[in-house]
Order: C-alpha cells, then structure tokens, then sequence
C-alpha cells in the first residue's frame, strides 16, 4: 500500500492504527512536543524489533550512543470484570462475534464496549512508557517512536489492541466461543429478528457462513470430557501429530515489572537469561544439541554464552559481570566455538603425549615438520604443544589438532580441530 505520491503510509494507515494515534496525542495527553520527533525515528528505522506481550510493548531504539535504549510502553490491562464486560458487550451484536471468529475486528466493536463503560484505546493516565536514556520528557522521541510503532502493528493485527488491554488473541475468541455455547433459548433483541430459533447454533452459522435457518440443525459439538478420555482404554480419535518447531527461535517476552532501581543493569541480564534459554530450547525442539549445555559448569556455560555473544553489545557486559578481561573471554569462546567442552580443555590445560597415548613421539615428530614448513621458522615441542614463530598445533586428548595463532601476546584458537596436522595448519 502507498500513498497517493508513491511513499509507503505512515503509522496508522487503518482504522485502529489511526485510533491508536489519535489515543496517544489527544486523550492520553502525553507530551505533543515529543511525538513528532517520535514519528521521525519510526520513519527512520531506529526501533529495532517490536515485542508485543499483554498489556505491554517492549522495543530498542538506536539513539546517539553505540547502544541502542531500552523502551517498555506499559498499557493498563482491564481487569477480568472488565473482560466480562467487554465480552459481553461484544458477544450482544452476533456480526461482530461472527467477524471476530473469522478473523477480523470491526471497528465497531469499540463503540460496543465504549457503550459498557470502557474503552479499548488508551486515555489519560493508562500508557506508561519508560525508557533507559536520561531524557526526562513523557514520553522521551524513542518511547514515542515505539508508541508509533505500535500503530504499525495495529495496522497489520487489529486484535493488537486487545493484547494491550492484557488478553491474547485466543483468550478473547476463546471467551466469546464460551458464551457464545451458553447463549440458547429466546431470541435476542440485537439479532434484529424474530423467530425463536438458537442464538448459540446461529452465531455457529455466522461464523462457518451459513444462514440462520441452515445453522439452526447443525447438532452441537458436546466434546470430549478429559477425565473421561484419560481413563478410556479407546484412544477416541487420531492421535494429533505434534506442531514443528519454528524456523528459528523467538524472542523473550517483556518483564512483567520493572527491576529495583537499585540493581543496575538487571533488567538487560534477565532478558539475556531469557533469550538464551529460548534459544537452547529451540535448539532441542530442532535436534541440533541434545543437551543444550544443561548439564554444563558455570565456567563452561560462561564460554557457551561468550560464544553466542560475540561481536554484540552483550559481550562487553559479560566479561563484565564475570569479572574476566575481554581478551581472555573471547580466547574462551572461540574456544568453546571450536571445540566445545574439548576446545576448553585444549585451551586450559597442557598434558604429556608421551606419557598417556602410544606413539605419540611419531605424532609430534609430524606435526612439528609441518608446522616448520609453514611457519618458515624452527619448531619446538613443549609437551602436547608445538610452536613456529606465531603458530601453534596443540594435541588434545582426542588425538585431534587443534590450531592457534599469537594475539596481542596470547595465544587464541584460530579454527576447528583436524585429525592430521597438515590440515589444521591449512587454518593458519
């Protein structure tokens, strides 16, 4: 979609993208001076990927600074009365439940709760946005950016605005199918007909696209009563085939509530926790790990998360918070990277070939004339290591050869292990 000069629309290009603005700059009074430069930096690309959780949207937005600001934009959540009531209110005009069960989400569905005393756009008071840069503005460009942004995304899902107000796309279809069963007997008022015929079983039509009369002998679904299925000896159905795993894996949700002001930094350290958990999950779900480092020490979960880490921002502040140089912890990681558990081994310890594996005289004999020829200096064997100029070969004790290279006065695993030391020297 573009506009009518060929640009791509700006935020709120729909009904409730435009309702969601509108909320923001006039009924939840937050700063007009801020928004526009708000609207600049959504343009932009400055905000990173937006996480949308109940009641809360969570983003990054690339400031002045090398790290970009964490930007949280809390909306107060109705209450479970208030769902009651916004359900009902909702469940009373059957097209909207019908649109709603297909999928989409009429605009006049906030007239419906507006006419129950609520509404779903946020007013004065009922958006918080919160943001780690020292602008003291509410909201500062970068909560505003992501209040924008929030537009976007109510332009591609309008049951946004649900999620905002705490309930997820399946808890409120799940709640309308529930009343929707319960519904039976007299004629409703808002059906704008008579006839006497089942409110539950029409609203069934409406959602499959039937008419009344057709949906009024569709029999009812009575279901499967799960102590009763758990004890039968019959299965009652197919077994349902579990769901694949995702491409990839996602993202943590935003925190409920903030940390304690006085914890620095834990906010980013309980999102770092989160997302690798996510992305170890993933991995099992998808085979590529069968443990997933669970059964891993703090020194070598350290290096697994170092090497996940590497070349972002997340790096800096775990060599910080383990109080291990920055160099050292990228030596543990390639480490990790190119050997896992054995690559740490290698990296921590020296061991003596000639004392633990038969003919390893022969072994370091080799590795020693190769190493030379590609160094083009003299060779020399110092237990299960063997070094020519700013080259290194290191034997592990799975009889592999592990390459190395001279760094800024440190030696630092410079590729994967090899079985013959002409071939881990190609590395180098």
């Amino acid at each position: 979609m573009t506009t009518t000069d060929g640009t791509p629309p700006g935020p709120g290009h729909t009904w409730w993208g435009r309702a969601w603005v509108d909320a923001l700059e006039q009924r939840a009074r937050l700063d007009p001076n801020r928004l526009p430069r708000g609207r600049d930096y959504a343009r932009e690309g400055a905000v990173g990927e937006l996480v949308l959780a109940p009641g809360e949207a969570w983003a990054q937005v690339q400031g002045r600074r090398v790290s970009p600001y964490e930007v949280r934009v809390r909306v107060r959540r109705f209450t479970d009365d208030e769902w009651d009531q916004v359900l009902d209110a909702i469940c009373a005009q059957l097209g909207r439940v019908a649109a709603m069960l297909d999928g989409e989400l009429p605009p006049q569905v906030a007239g419906d709760v507006a006419a129950a005393g609520l509404d779903l756009l946020p007013g004065a008071g009922e958006v918080g946005p919160r943001c780690t840069c020292p602008d003291a503005a509410d909201p500062c460009k970068h909560s505003a950016a992501v209040c924008y942004l929030v537009a976007d995304a109510l332009d591609a899902d309008p049951f946004t605005v649900l999620l905002l107000r705490g309930r997820t796309r399946g808890e409120v279809l799940a709640g309308l199918r529930a009343r929707r069963r319960g519904l039976a007997g007299p004629p409703s008022a808002a059906l704008g007909q008579g006839g006497g015929w089942d409110v539950a079983r029409a609203l069934d039509g409406a959602a499959a696209g039937r008419a009344p009369d057709e949906a009024s002998h569709a029999p009812a679904d009575p279901g499967v009563d799960a102590r009763a299925a758990l004890l039968s000896a019959a299965v009652p159905g197919p077994v349902p085939v579990p769901p694949l795993p995702a491409a990839r894996f996602g993202h943590p949700a935003a925190l409920p509530m903030d940390p304690p002001a006085w914890r620095a930094g834990l906010r980013d350290d309980l999102l770092s926790l989160a997302a690798d958990a996510a992305r170890r999950a993933w991995e099992l779900a998808v085979g590529l790990t069968l443990d997933a480092g669970l059964s891993l020490d703090a020194g070598r979960d350290l290096a697994r998360r170092a090497e996940n880490a590497l070349g972002t921002p997340a790096f800096a502040a775990l060599a910080a918070n383990s109080g291990i140089s920055g160099q050292e912890l990228t030596r543990q990681a390639l480490a990790w990277r190119y050997g896992a558990t054995s690559g740490l081994e290698v990296l921590r310890n020296e061991w003596d070939p000639g004392a633990e594996a038969a003919g390893a005289a022969e072994l370091m004999k080799a590795a020693r004339t190769v190493l030379r020829d590609a160094a083009g200096a003299p060779a020399r064997v110092t237990r299960n290591r063997v070094t020519a100029g700013r080259l290194q070969l290191r034997l592990g004790r799975d009889l592999l050869w592990y390459p190395y290279a001279r760094s800024g006065g440190e030696w630092e695993p410079a590729g994967p292990p090899q079985p013959e030391p002409a071939r881990a020297t190609e590395t180098l």
